[in-house]
């Protein structure tokens, strides 16, 4: 979906919505796993897919007005070529930001998402964003320190991710291998990264979270 909104269209809009859904339920899956690796208890596996989306578009909406707030706000204090940014802050958590800032506030977003879906959790599914800012406020210290540790390893993890995609390119330009060869190379790049840049966001804020409980910060 990505890759279509990329092409633009009419179907970019609709494209990148499900995308962003599509990150949402992969990060519920991964939060599960790292709450239990953690020490922790989820009942997030208990949710049916219908809950999931629900969850996940209950969650989408909130988490695109706060991103739009954000954009409008830095574009009203004159940051208008980073402004477009910050509207991939969700986008951010499981692809590669364009900026390293973006990359700070990506690791933001994705603690926010965390705290609403924990705190929908313990709450019977109901998505309440300032209930999660409070907690967000709450647990600031620890928190705030996974998201700078998350921030770093993130751009060193972009860095990587452009070597790689460096290399990729200087295949497609240089092999003789099929057209399906190229795709199926490309994607596995794609969902690799995804795939591990979201098990690496939430180990480090999970981390982060229970260490805030442990020392009630």
């Amino acid at each position: 979906m990505r890759v279509v909104a990329f092409g633009g269209g009419s179907v970019a809009l609709p494209a990148i919505i499900v995308a962003d859904i599509s990150v949402l339920l992969a990060l519920f899956a991964t939060a599960q796993r790292s709450i239990e690796v953690a020490g922790g208890r989820s009942s997030l596996g208990e949710l049916t897919l219908e809950e999931q989306f629900r969850l996940s578009f209950s969650i989408l909406w909130r988490i695109t007005l706060v991103m739009a707030a954000a954009a409008l706000g830095a574009a009203a204090l004159g940051f208008t070529s980073f402004a477009p940014h910050l509207m991939a802050g969700l986008d951010g958590m499981a692809f590669d930001q364009f900026t390293h800032l973006g990359r700070f506030w990506s690791a933001s977003i994705a603690t926010l998402v965390l705290l609403i879906i924990l705190h929908a959790e313990r709450n019977s599914g109901q998505v309440a964003l300032f209930a999660a800012v409070g907690e967000f406020a709450r647990r600031g210290l620890w928190l705030g320190a996974a998201i700078v540790v998350l921030g770093v390893v993130n751009m060193a993890l972009g860095f990587g991710q452009e070597v790689v995609r460096s290399a990729i390119w200087q295949f497609w330009q240089t092999s003789s291998a099929s057209d399906f060869t190229k795709y199926l190379i490309y994607f596995v790049f794609i969902f690799s990264f995804a795939m591990l840049r979201l098990w690496i966001t939430l180990s480090i804020l999970t981390f982060g979270l229970k260490q805030s409980y442990i020392y009630g910060e």
